[in-house]
């Protein structure tokens, strides 16, 4: 690998009379590392290695003879998919500058892999970016953990470690919590289909609230089939919540990245699928007792209002006796206050009633002689009488009595009604005078 410095611009290096401050120096010696020096990879091992709390990564690369100082911002470190091993050897992806307050030359970490697997390193950032540019690793999409989980499931291997230590942790936090293995093969060729056929069959069963997808530690290859894309999208798919706890702490896959939850450990997944029971119970003994200080206070308060209630209360039978003592005295009273208004009242009605009746009687008698004389004056009006001195009604075949006989029609049929009796008749000549 070569590389060339470029010739300093103007206001650079050239002149030796110019005084430049240290800060000016050093800000003049990182640019020209910058420019100058390409961004480049660099094999080495990690010593003196630092996590700072701000995620910032601070660490020396290191081989037989020199070291350089190295750091990794938090952005670049959270990329990186594992924490590095001190004494482990690895590949940098590094950027030349200069640290300007001390002067000291070090290099920016862009990312790094693992000596000697560069291919596998590049598959694994590949499919990384791949499912975060399609949403499978955004935080939003992971879903919440039951609290209290009535089943949790296993997928691993029957022979592995990690099932001991889960099996070990349940039985101490929680052995009232079912648990169900789906064996599966965590290593090798054949384990890929046999982890995707295990989250599977533990969805279609759909007897567990939580899964527990767990492998011990190992090398990477040991650990590549969880950095597999199909069963990445197997587990992104599942119905069921997953906890992905393979390897050690410093350990990444793919697999972590789309579960629900990363575990650092098979033990850490155990202990956070649940919670532990004393704590439970610790919790439910303290709400029973709230409960019962609650309740007895309540009671204590009922207690108080029934005394009260039961010292202003009067039974029935008393409260009739009041009532019929209340009622005779009104009685009483009321006979001994209206008793002689009753008895003049009574005289006065009595006076007002016989002239009531005398004056209805002088009235009736004035209306029946008014009505014998309306009588009479009707009965001299009544057209039968009329008829009866030799007069005669026409009326024509509808009923209607003809007033002038310019209002008939020749040959007309028409009803003659006279004082006795009535005929009909035909129309043959009409005159007016």
């Amino acid at each position: 690998m070569s590389f060339s410095v470029p010739r300093p611009a103007e206001g650079g290096f050239s002149g030796g009379d110019a005084v430049l401050t240290v800060t000016q120096l050093n800000r003049r010696v990182a640019q020209l590392l910058e420019e100058g020096v390409p961004r480049l990879w660099v094999a080495g091992e990690i010593s003196n290695f630092t996590r700072a709390a701000s995620g910032h990564w601070y660490f020396s690369i290191k081989d037989e003879a020199a070291a350089v100082r190295a750091v990794m911002f938090r952005g670049r470190a959270q990329a990186a998919g594992f924490v590095p091993e001190v004494g482990g050897r690895y590949e940098f992806r590094v950027q030349v500058s200069l640290y300007e307050p001390r002067g000291d030359y070090q290099v920016q970490v862009e990312s790094l892999r693992r000596a000697g697997r560069g291919d596998l390193h590049e598959a694994f950032l590949r499919l990384r970016d791949q499912l975060t540019a399609e949403g499978l690793i955004d935080p939003a999409r992971r879903r919440p953990l039951p609290a209290l989980p009535r089943a949790v499931g296993v997928v691993t291997s029957l022979s592995a470690a990690a099932l001991r230590d889960v099996l070990s942790v349940m039985a101490r936090r929680a052995p009232h919590v079912r648990v169900v293995l789906y064996p599966s093969q965590v290593q090798g060729r054949d384990a890929v289909p046999q982890l995707c056929a295990a989250l599977d069959r533990a969805a279609g069963r759909a007897e567990v609230d939580t899964l527990l997808l767990v492998r011990g530690g190992g090398s990477l290859e040991d650990l590549w089939c969880f950095n597999d894309e199909a069963l990445a999208r197997r587990i992104a798919a599942c119905p069921v919540p997953v906890i992905s706890g393979v390897g050690h702490e410093t350990d990444f896959t793919i697999a972590d990245f789309v579960a629900d939850l990363r575990a650092p450990t098979p033990t850490a997944a155990a202990e956070l699928c649940c919670e532990d029971r004393s704590q439970v119970l610790g919790r439910l003994l303290a709400a029973r007792t709230l409960l019962v200080r609650g309740q007895r206070r309540r009671l204590e308060h009922a207690n108080i209002r029934l005394d009260r209630a039961r010292a202003q209360l009067v039974s029935p039978t008393q409260r009739l006796q009041m009532r019929r003592q209340r009622l005779e005295f009104a009685t009483r009273r009321l006979q001994a206050g209206l008793g002689p208004l009753f008895l003049e009242r009574g005289r006065r009605s009595s006076d007002a009633l016989g002239r009531l009746s005398a004056g209805m009687n002088v009235l009736l008698q004035r209306r029946h002689r008014r009505l014998d004389t309306v009588l009479a004056a009707m009965g001299a009006l009544d057209p039968h009488r009329v008829l009866g001195r030799g007069y005669a009604l026409v009326r024509r075949g509808d009923g209607m009595i003809v007033k002038n006989a310019l209002d008939l029609k020749i040959h007309e049929p028409i009803e003659i009604e006279f004082g006795q009796g009535r005929a009909q008749a035909e129309v043959t000549r009409t005159d007016f005078f």
